[in-house]
C-alpha cells in the first residue's frame, strides 16, 4: 500500500511543540482523526496502549507510534515533525523528532504489518531523515514521505526540483 494512501497534507504537521511523548500522541490522534472530536480520545486510547507494550521509537530520532480501530475502514498515517526532540524511550536513547503515526482497522493485521516494514526500511536512510527534516512545509513532506528515499536524498541536494 503506497503511503499517499495513508497521508494527506492536513495530516502532516510541521515544528509541533511538544513536551514529551503523551502530547505527541495526542496530537498524532487529532490528525488522524481527521477533525471528528468524537475519534481523538479512541485513537489517542489506542495509540497509548501499544505504547505501553514498548516504545515504537526505532531509532536515529524516529518514532513509529501505531494502533488499531475501526473508527476508519482504511489505514490512516499522520507524520508530525516536532519543533524539538522528545524522550520516547528509544533504544538507540536518541530524543525522536520525527514521528509517523499509523491508525489501521482491526481486521488489517498482514498489512500493519506491511506498512510498518515498510516505514521502517524508509527511515532506515540517512539521506531521507535528513530530507524531511529540512523539508519546508507540508507539500514537501508528503512529496518526500511519497517517494522512496533515493530520490528524497536528490531532492535534498537540489537535483530533480521543479
Amino acid at each position: 500500500m503506497p503511503l499517499t494512501t495513508l497521508l494527506t497534507a492536513d495530516r502532516i504537521a510541521v515544528g509541533i511543540p511538544a513536551d514529551d511523548g503523551d502530547a505527541v500522541l495526542d496530537t498524532a490522534a487529532r490528525l488522524l482523526s481527521g477533525g471528528d472530536p468524537a475519534q481523538i480520545a479512541t485513537i489517542a486510547d489506542s495509540l497509548r496502549q501499544r505504547e505501553r507494550l514498548g516504545s515504537t521509537a526505532i531509532g536515529h530520532g524516529i518514532a513509529i507510534p501505531h494502533g488499531r480501530s475501526d473508527a476508519f475502514e482504511e489505514p490512516r498515517g499522520a507524520f508530525l515533525r516536532l519543533q524539538g526532540p522528545v524522550e520516547f524511550g528509544a533504544a538507540d536513547g536518541e530524543a525522536v523528532d520525527l514521528v509517523f503515526a499509523l491508525i489501521v482497522p482491526e481486521h488489517f493485521t498482514q498489512q500493519h504489518l506491511q506498512l510498518l516494514s515498510e516505514l521502517a526500511e524508509r527511515f532506515a536512510d540517512a539521506d531521507y531523515r535528513a530530507a524531511l527534516r529540512e523539508a519546508g512545509d507540508a507539500h514537501t513532506l508528503l512529496r518526500l514521505l511519497a517517494e522512496a528515499p533515493a530520490p528524497a536524498a536528490a531532492l535534498r541536494s537540489g537535483a530533480g526540483r521543479a
